[in-house]
């Protein structure tokens, strides 16, 4: 029966017989048993830095979604944004499934390629060199957000930086000098804060304790905090100052006003990510980069009169 189900070698005429039956006893092969024999568990592993982060829920959505159309189980390790956790997860779960996607993992470079192999590891929205990886296309979603609020008379940007050691953060900053040399144009930056609602509030002080009449948030959390704060002080969003998100969560859409945000593939780069482990995609190694796009929603609106020139 194993032969006749695995692909062995038996005669068409018994391989027919065994499948006809196995279907009528609604026969299920033992993974556990299977592994055994091939060495392989069809079990697969993803590491994230917070599940309360609705983001990396979207992306674990897309991998198990993903994974149950080619038969490969997904265990799920939550980090809590602590690196030596991550680390510890790459190490057991490396152990016990037949590779591991990291989405945005929070390690050294270093430490991911001594604690993780490059060829049954894949990255989701973090590079290392050496590693396979998908990213989103950070630098145009920036584009894309400061072009927006350029185009609606907002000469004053302020920024609001995420975690001093994320990958992510250092792209979205490095995408922003690209306007430095617009003189028509001020990127106000106003230091870190963590990317969660609670960074948000201590960042709404900071934007309105300045010029800035619109404020790029680092992730949609941290403009959802900033949403919230804004309100608790009586500035009107986007009447007095305007708010924009990057990933487009759920949630982005519900808020008060709804935020206008830059949509990153959660879900997608997941199920990419997949694919690219099982070497279903036909690029071998490197990076994949997904587009991104700008939702444009109540919260960003024109600029105060008053301040549309300089």
């Amino acid at each position: 029966m194993s032969r006749a189900l695995t692909g062995g070698t038996v005669s068409a005429a018994t391989r027919e017989t065994v499948i006809e039956a196995a279907t009528r006893l609604n026969y299920q092969p033992n993974r556990a048993a299977r592994g055994l024999i091939t060495g392989r568990t069809a079990n697969l592993g993803l590491i994230v830095p917070d599940l309360r982060n609705p983001f990396f829920a979207d992306v674990a959505k897309g991998v198990s979604a993903r994974a149950r159309t080619v038969d490969h189980g997904v265990f799920v390790a939550d980090t809590d944004e602590d690196p030596v956790a991550e680390l510890e997860a790459v190490a057991a779960l490396g152990r016990n499934t037949d590779g591991l996607l990291l989405c945005s993992p929070r390690s050294a470079d270093a430490d991911l390629l001594a604690a993780a192999d490059p060829a049954t590891t894949v990255l989701l929205h973090r590079q290392v060199p050496g590693m396979s990886s998908v990213v989103a296309d950070v630098a145009s979603g920036i584009r894309q957000a400061v072009r927006h609020l350029r185009a609606l008379g907002h000469r004053r940007i302020a920024y609001v930086h995420g975690p001093e050691d994320s990958w992510a953060a250092r792209r979205r900053v490095t995408a922003l000098a690209a306007f430095d040399d617009d003189a028509e144009l001020e990127i106000l930056r106003l230091g870190s804060v963590a990317p969660t609602f609670e960074g948000g509030l201590l960042a709404g002080d900071l934007v309105l304790a300045g010029p800035a009449t619109a404020v790029l948030a680092y992730n949609d959390l941290v403009a959802l905090g900033l949403l919230h704060r804004l309100a608790a002080r009586g500035a009107a969003v986007p009447e007095r100052i305007s708010v924009v998100g990057f990933d487009d969560v759920s949630l982005a859409a519900m808020s008060h006003p709804p935020l206008t945000s830059v949509s990153v593939p959660k879900d997608r780069a997941g199920a990419v990510g997949l694919d690219l482990l099982l070497g279903r995609t036909g690029v071998a190694g490197g990076e994949m980069t997904l587009p991104t796009t700008l939702v444009v929603r109540a919260s960003s609106g024109v600029a105060p009169l008053s301040t549309r020139e300089r």
